[in-house]
């Protein structure tokens, strides 16, 4: 077994991603390429944002801190800490609003 804070990995990669140009930092915090379930944290800086892109398989992101705007086409949702976010089965992106700290959890669809 194993236990982590995700407050104090949020906080260690805000800072990073304070310092890198991209306004990012990310951290595989469980899983991987060989399991079905993967959860990353990732960290951006205000206005910073994931560019669009297609969702591997079923998803969801859960804002430790900040706030976020997820897009898919014609929709919007924003996320405040403790929100969380059901990513559509559609291209989308992530944008955030204000300094942030998401858990991105993805189930990864096998491959055919």
């Amino acid at each position: 077994m194993q236990k982590l804070s995700l407050d104090a990995l949020a906080r260690e990669h805000l800072e990073k991603a304070a310092a890198e140009t991209s306004g990012r930092s990310a951290h595989t915090v469980y899983g991987g390429h060989e399991h079905i379930l993967r959860q990353t944290l990732i960290a951006l800086t205000s206005g910073t944002s994931l560019s669009e892109h297609e969702n591997p398989g079923e998803a969801t992101v859960h804002v430790l801190r900040g706030r976020v705007r997820l897009d898919s086409g014609d929709d919007s949702w924003e996320g405040r800490k403790g929100d969380l976010l059901i990513v559509p089965p559609a291209r989308h992106s992530l944008e955030a609003l204000e300094d942030a700290a998401v858990l991105l959890t993805v189930a990864m669809r096998p491959s055919p």
